[in-house]
């Protein structure tokens, strides 16, 4: 197995000895480990304190961009839609996970299977309703403003 596969499963492991759930995280760049991260939820009480978030997180810090372009993400697990996402508009190049949102949901993590379900519905059927509020006539439109000054 790959040594940064290794690391991220040594985090997930460490996690769930501490008292958390079994995720673990390494970013890494031109074969360096940049930053890593576990599922913090049990010490943060923040649903956004996931392993791949925070690798994200500490990552664009350390840079100071936006933009992860050529990183490669390690996870111990398929992430969630969330992290997955979060991975699309950093620009992350690549990943990989070790075990699946199956093997998550078998442990008793169903979440993100439901969520990646859930996702593939049209709006009106999903679990979280959705209602848009469209912007009357003489409000600002922030989508404009910002496609002018760009």
């Amino acid at each position: 197995m790959d040594h940064f596969m290794k690391r991220a499963i040594e985090l997930a492991i460490n996690n769930v000895k501490d008292g958390g759930q079994p995720f673990g995280a390494v970013l890494v760049k031109n074969q360096d480990i940049i930053a890593e991260g576990v599922n913090e939820l049990h010490k943060k009480h923040d649903v956004s304190g996931h392993a791949e978030m925070l690798a994200i997180r500490r990552a664009q810090t350390l840079f100071h961009t936006n933009d992860l372009s050529g990183f490669t993400m390690y996870a111990s697990g398929e992430p969630c839609p969330m992290c997955l996402t979060a991975m699309y508009f950093a620009g992350i190049d690549k990943l990989y996970y070790c075990q699946s949102v199956e093997d998550a949901f078998n442990a008793g993590l169903g979440k993100s299977k439901m969520i990646y379900e859930d996702l593939k519905k049209s709006r009106d059927d999903r679990e979280i309703k959705m209602v848009q509020i469209p912007l009357q006539e003489d409000e600002v439109n922030p989508m404009k403003l910002w496609k002018e000054k760009v």
